[in-house]
């Protein structure tokens, strides 16, 4: 299974570091921080796969960090679970009416806390393996190796990503500004006709087998990624 990121919001070091710890040793790639603010400008950065949030944390509080999380477009789809000392009913239906897809009372065992995880990132499709597929072609994450008819295709670290990101999202039309910001990262700056020029170069390695077709332009609305 590929290397699932896990953005840790959480101010209690001793908390965040067993979580830290645990996560890490499970497999996940942590990203840690001690507050709502930071963990909004980490997202500028990285899209994790799942969200660790909890309740009480200083300056904006975690309901209001989730609120925000799911209001943009680019981060509402990201599980996240509530990490509280507060288990009244009241308080957990708060938690879910914010957008918590979870709630996980403190004091918690690491253990369930990781089996909720990959619960969640099973109903929400964020639990892809490393291999991607589309007819005929196959493309292996950690080998970072293409292949269409059984054959190895050359490509390119950009290309690489960019075909990713359309395997995992098909069916969807994105911007150009939204390419850049899920396949570059938002603190990349750099002009939106990058697009265009991976796009064709992604298009070229995939002509030789009639795959070209499948990274369709939709005029005035960005691309799309469909076998159909």
């Amino acid at each position: 299974m590929s290397t699932k990121t896990v953005l840790v919001v959480e101010d209690d070091n001793d908390i965040r570091d067993m979580l830290v710890f645990s996560l890490q040793r499970a497999g996940y790639s942590v990203v840690e921080t001690e507050d709502a603010e930071q963990a909004l400008d980490k997202l500028g950065a990285i899209l994790p796969e799942i969200m660790l949030v909890d309740w009480m944390l200083p300056g904006m509080e975690g309901p209001e960090l989730i609120r925000r999380v799911r209001r943009d477009e680019l981060t509402q789809n990201i599980p996240v679970i509530m990490l509280t000392a507060r288990g009244e009913e009241g308080d957990k239906i708060k938690g879910f009416d914010t957008g918590a897809d979870d709630y996980v009372t403190k004091p918690f065992s690491p253990r369930e806390l990781i089996a909720r995880m990959k619960a969640l990132l099973r109903r929400s499709g964020n639990d892809e393996g490393d291999l991607l597929q589309a007819r005929d072609m196959s493309l292996d994450i950690q080998a970072h190796r293409l292949s269409i008819d059984n054959q190895p295709v050359q490509i390119g670290p950009t290309e690489f990503r960019l075909l990713e990101f359309f395997l995992r999202h098909q069916d969807r039309v994105y911007s150009r500004e939204q390419l850049l910001d899920l396949v570059w990262g938002r603190n990349v700056y750099v002009e939106e006709r990058t697009v265009d020029v991976h796009i064709l170069r992604l298009r070229k390695l995939l002509v030789p087998f009639g795959y070209d077709k499948m990274i369709q332009t939709v005029r005035g609305a960005g691309y799309r990624f469909s076998v159909k």
